[in-house]
């Protein structure tokens, strides 16, 4: 489980997988392989240290606005094994958003409007659990969230926005088929988290996937464990040299998951999920009575 809040995002976490298993499990004879009766594009936002754009083949940029203003950076366009898809940097390629200020209405729809089906998101966490070390790699299932000042809709009621009032359900808030901050935490935080049965923690993943959800994406979050928070009252706390060190020693786990998930995600037949998706979109929204 994810928690996000001003100390944090937090998520409860289902599936707490080493990058070798994952990758064994997407190859492996379970996954049923079918030419797609859909156009598929995704979309990659990166997070911390995650956000390489070398991945992409042939790629261009392209700077767009949109009703809520300016994506956190250039949407980047190219291709992973013949896979259109489109990177953008949740914090800028620079690093010089931090999360509460992300804008993170105009990223949803900046690449809702580029035409992504599906989003696959990578995010650094701190692990609340001793069997989560850092640098594994976790897909995230479920989230609480504690943040407060963060737009959490599409549907925020201004001029240049959608009309009416979204009611989205969030039961399964990310595709089960894919699997505020900056601050960190105080160690009386962690142990409640660790308590309410959170396994992973960071500052990122809500609003993104409760907006995502309103667009009508297929959303998958991978987590990167980068520390242990500071719920280990006899060893150091999380502090970021630390958490930088684990992200370039292991970034190149996300990449990985990234160029081997993409190509068989392409090839499954994803009509009916994203036909229910945009379906379930639509019907949340309760238009004005004229």
């Amino acid at each position: 489980m994810v928690s996000d809040g001003c100390s944090g995002l937090y998520s409860v976490t289902v599936f707490i997988l080493l990058i070798s298993s994952y990758i064994f499990t997407l190859a492996g004879k379970n996954i049923v392989v079918m030419a797609s009766t859909v156009s598929i594009k995704i979309g990659i936002i990166g997070g911390s240290g995650l956000d390489d754009p070398d991945i992409l083949e042939g790629r261009t940029e392209r700077y767009v606005d949109t009703p809520y203003g300016k994506p956190s950076d250039a949407l980047i366009l190219g291709r992973i094994k013949n896979v259109e898809c489109v990177l953008l940097a949740r914090h800028g390629r620079q690093h010089t958003i931090m999360p509460s200020n992300v804008n993170y209405q105009a990223n949803i729809w900046a690449l809702r409007e580029e035409g992504c089906t599906h989003l696959l998101v990578t995010t650094a966490c701190g692990s609340l659990r001793e069997e989560i070390q850092p640098g594994d790699i976790v897909l995230i299932d479920q989230f609480i969230d504690r943040t407060t000042k963060r737009a959490q809709t599409l549907y925020d009621g201004q001029p240049s926005s959608p009309p009416g009032v979204s009611h989205i359900p969030m039961a399964e808030p990310f595709c089960n088929r894919t699997r505020e901050g900056p601050r960190f935490s105080s160690r009386a935080e962690s142990l409640m988290f660790r308590q309410w049965g959170a396994d992973v923690i960071n500052m990122s993943t809500v609003p993104e996937v409760v907006l995502a959800k309103e667009a009508g994406l297929c959303y998958a979050s991978i987590a990167m464990a980068t520390d242990y928070d500071c719920w280990k009252e006899h060893e150091e706390a999380v502090c970021v040299d630390n958490v930088l060190k684990t992200m370039k020693e292991n970034a190149n786990k996300a990449s990985s998951i990234l160029l081997t998930a993409i190509p068989l995600i392409s090839q499954m037949d994803w009509a009916h999920t994203i036909k229910t998706l945009k379906t379930m979109a639509q019907s949340s929204v309760m238009l004005p009575k004229h």
